[in-house]
């Protein structure tokens, strides 16, 4: 009964841009009970801002916002994720099935926080901006979480023929992890670039605090 204790384990950010002025023959999938037990964790992390209007605001963003790998611009928020498995491999004669797999999901939202007190009027607007941020942020938490579930369906129960030694399977579960993944990635960069286009809520969430204080 071979297991695999977190033989994957992955870490992903994705990013909230803003410039300042942003699935083989022979193989067996059953149905499984959906959302079997397990609960994601989700957890949120501020990094200080400072200023007394929007603008100033918006510029300690610019200033101190997360840096993300590969980025050559701060991001005003960002979404995170650890994820990894307990997966148990069992024998059926020749063949090898996923018997069982046990996510454990971290998901970290890190947000602005001013530093001071905002005067009344710039309050009002911060937090409409940052409950529209936060929103956002949540989207991106919701598609990860919906990505383990997806990862569960496509891979509890997979049964390979003639795989002895359980090695055809991990393969095959990879290649299903890493096209779930992919699609997952791509169909946040898509909600990105549509909250962030000409009209999109992102775009006027920063306009209506630039203006609102």
């Amino acid at each position: 009964m071979p297991r695999d204790f977190g033989s994957t384990v992955w870490e992903s950010g994705l990013r909230s841009y803003v410039r300042l002025f942003w699935l083989a023959a022979g193989l067996v999938v059953p149905s499984i009970p959906a959302h079997a037990e397990w609960k994601p964790i989700e957890k949120v992390e501020t990094y200080a801002i400072s200023g007394q209007t929007g603008e100033q605001l918006y510029r300690s963003i610019g200033d101190n916002g997360p840096l993300i790998r590969g980025a050559t611009t701060r991001t005003i928020a960002y979404t995170n994720f650890k994820l990894t498995w307990v997966r148990d491999y069992q024998h059926r004669g020749k063949d090898c099935v996923l018997a069982s797999a046990k996510p454990k999901l971290t998901v970290t939202y890190t947000l602005p926080k001013p530093s001071n007190p905002l005067p009344p009027a710039v309050r009002k607007s911060w937090d409409v901006f940052i409950a529209g941020v936060t929103a956002h942020e949540k989207v991106h938490g919701a598609t990860m979480i919906q990505m383990v579930h997806d990862i569960e369906a496509a891979t509890i129960g997979l049964t390979v023929p003639d795989d002895p030694k359980c090695s055809k399977i991990r393969d095959e579960v990879v290649k299903r992890l890493d096209a779930i993944s992919k699609a997952r990635v791509q169909g946040s960069r898509d909600f990105d670039r549509v909250e962030f286009g000409q009209g999109g809520n992102l775009q006027m969430l920063v306009h209506d605090l630039l203006i609102g204080g």
